[in-house]
């Protein structure tokens, strides 16, 4: 399988040594590809890795990842160019963070909207799949907890996109996995991303994941 990275921060690279590993191979979209840690990735990943601009990345995914900072992923859609991600799933990683210099960061889009609803309406011909916007980059491929794997929430408008995430990505990184129906059950994802962000803060500690419990 082909994925196209649109971001090249540590979430991109985090995800993109996962589908490197399984044997896919990826194409980080990014606006600085000299950057020292990006070619360090490059390096490392061998041949099944490469970066180039995001139309690049855009273009080459069957399946397409966006994990960039909020601050920049519409410009950095712009720029990948819906026609390019058109008829594609495309994951959405982002959380649409508001900084705090003084403490825990809160949601710039929250309430009746979401980041990825947002990113549904500039991606209106494309897929769009909420994933792997709840956990650390450190946990996102294999997971190891001693209770067992924990579990990621989806959501997204496209049953079959949903399904071929779950089966083809999301099973294979390690996770189990509940779809909680669609795209704009982002505004709960992403508020429960602020509950690990807000417990990582106030413990210091960013290894945690969610594990819903059943009779």
């Amino acid at each position: 399988m082909k994925i196209g990275l649109i971001g090249s921060g540590i979430v991109a690279q985090a995800l993109g040594r996962g589908f490197v590993t399984l044997g896919h191979e990826v194409k980080i979209g990014t606006r600085h590809p000299a950057k020292e840690d990006l070619q360090a990735f490059l390096t490392k990943a061998g041949a099944k890795a490469s970066s180039g601009s995001f139309t690049d990345a855009g273009r080459f995914g069957d399946i397409v990842v966006l994990a960039t900072l909020w601050s920049g992923t519409e410009n950095a859609l712009k720029l990948a160019g819906a026609a390019a991600l058109a008829g594609k799933i495309v994951v959405d990683v982002t959380n649409p963070l508001k900084m705090n210099p003084n403490g825990p960061p809160g949601l710039a889009v929250s309430g009746n909207d979401s980041a990825g609803e947002q990113v549904q309406r500039w991606l209106p011909q494309s897929k769009v799949v909420k994933a792997f916007n709840h956990m650390g980059n450190s946990l996102m491929f294999k997971p190891q907890f001693p209770g067992g794997p924990p579990d990621m929430f989806i959501a997204g408008n496209d049953p079959a996109a949903k399904h071929r995430v779950t089966d083809d990505i999301l099973k294979p990184f390690g996770w189990n996995v509940s779809d909680l129906g669609g795209i704009e059950m982002s505004r709960y994802l992403e508020a429960l991303a602020m509950v690990w962000i807000i417990y990582g803060f106030s413990t210091r500690s960013w290894t945690h994941a969610f594990k819903l419990l059943k009779q």
